[in-house]
């Protein structure tokens, strides 16, 4: 008798642990040393805190591309990408003009990613017309880096064939920096960039700016550029502002989410932004009005029920 109790016992523990058995979210946070990566380990710290029953699992993947396919793929349920890309994506344009890329909403937008294109100091770099010639890293495959690094060239009268260009991550790219084995390298991402600072530690670097008829010419090119003021001070070293241009990053969720799960995962981000700014060097001046602009895909389900609680207004997109 006592067995058959212990086997019923055992049974039972087995059935409530079932039933508690955490939900599993996979964020797709692009390479070390960008931002997406440290933005992703912050969030899910503190939204883990306000949602128990999650198992949080940060990926790095190979930046904005990237995350939209493994999104669409069902490999990651949550992820960071740049706006332009997100557009193209969904409605099979430009970069993806082969195909849409669906299964995932919008949750967010988050702040502006400025285009920083570094070189040594000691070089005699000194202007985007300089680097015909060199070797410049644009950024892994797949990457928004890659897309803008690539646009930004081209307005600038240097195709493909006048740089020589290679992928590589933002590590890769800070280390060859570094021991001379590239000329420059391009970094969208959030200003304060980890990589870019460390670099400074191992030489001088001058960041280059973007002429404004190069600027002029890709605002009117592609709608989703703005101008961008990286401050001086930024960066050690670094005592001039640096006039840049910018898109927009984006925070998105799988549509195998459910509607609850990302009305609370939308409320934890902005409960927590002021914490959020904290942990990482970014600007995160966000609010559930600003959240909403830039944003030309559907809003997941979720994060419409939690902004149509706040009061806002969400813009109208194609479906």
């Amino acid at each position: 008798m006592k067995r058959v109790i212990s086997i019923l016992t055992c049974l039972c523990l087995l059935m409530t642990t079932g039933c508690s058995r955490q939900e599993t979210i996979r964020f797709g946070a692009a390479g070390v040393g960008g931002m997406y990566y440290p933005f992703a380990n912050a969030f899910t710290e503190l939204a883990s805190k306000d949602e128990t029953g999650i198992n949080w699992k940060v990926k790095s993947t190979a930046g904005s591309a990237a995350n939209l396919r493994l999104l669409s793929d069902n490999y990651i349920e949550l992820g960071i990408a740049q706006a332009d890309l997100i557009e193209d994506a969904y409605y099979g344009k430009g970069t993806f003009h082969s195909g849409k890329y669906r299964g995932y909403k919008a949750v967010a937008s988050l702040y502006p990613e400025a285009c920083q294109i570094v070189v040594r100091k000691d070089s005699d770099i000194t202007s985007l017309d300089d680097l015909e010639g060199k070797n410049v890293s644009v950024g892994e495959e797949e990457s928004g880096t890659e897309r803008n690094a690539t646009q930004i060239l081209e307005m600038c009268g240097l195709p493909d064939n006048l740089v020589n260009t290679k992928n590589l991550d933002y590590t890769d790219a800070a280390d060859q920096l570094a021991e001379k084995k590239i000329d420059a390298f391009f970094c969208t991402a959030g200003i304060c960039t980890t990589v870019i600072e460390e670099l400074t530690k191992e030489c001088d670097i001058r960041l280059l700016e973007i002429p404004e008829s190069c600027r002029q010419k890709l605002k009117k090119a592609y709608s989703f550029y703005d101008d961008y003021v990286i401050p001086a001070g930024t960066y050690s070293g670094q005592t001039e502002d640096i006039q840049t241009i910018s898109v927009q990053s984006v925070l998105l969720a799988s549509s195998t989410l459910s509607e609850k799960t990302v009305q609370k995962l939308t409320a934890s981000l902005f409960k927590h932004i002021k914490d959020i700014q904290y942990s990482i060097s970014i600007n995160l001046q966000l609010t559930p009005q600003e959240a909403v602009k830039g944003i030309t895909i559907p809003f997941h389900p979720g994060a419409e029920t939690y902004y149509k609680l706040e009061g806002v207004e969400l813009p109208e997109v194609e479906s």
